[in-house]
């Protein structure tokens, strides 16, 4: 059983990658691979934009939290948006105790990401 598997899509509003299984230190450099390749294709995209979709993740450690945020960089510097999906506190806890949650922009929906909709504070 692969223990990390991505997958990438072209939709008019983005470039989406999926990404299911653990991101660790042993998987995170296929990771890295695959974002470095979307993001080249987000840049080229019309409307700039790469959407990280990680709802289906089992394990996110730091070396993931990483691979995200050096990709989220690399696209402010390329003129590419870069946004996550994420609603399970696998993946947001360790984004919100390293106040990442300041920087990455974080939608709870694939949806949500793609219209760039907010959640309503409350």
């Amino acid at each position: 059983m692969e223990l990390l598997a991505v997958d990438c899509e072209v939709v008019p509003e983005a470039v989406v990658v999926h990404v299911k299984g653990e991101v660790d230190s042993s998987t995170v450099g296929g990771l890295i691979s695959d974002l470095g390749a979307a993001l080249r294709q987000a840049e080229t995209h019309v409307a700039k934009l790469l959407v990280i979709d990680l709802q289906s993740l089992t394990y996110f450690g730091s070396a993931g939290l990483n691979a995200v945020l050096d990709c989220h960089r690399q696209g402010a510097e390329a003129g590419t948006s870069v946004r996550l999906v994420a609603d399970n506190d696998l993946v947001i806890r360790p984004i919100e105790v390293t106040n990442l949650d300041s920087v990455l922009q974080i939608f709870p929906t694939l949806t949500d990401a793609l219209q760039d909709r907010h959640p309503q504070q409350t």
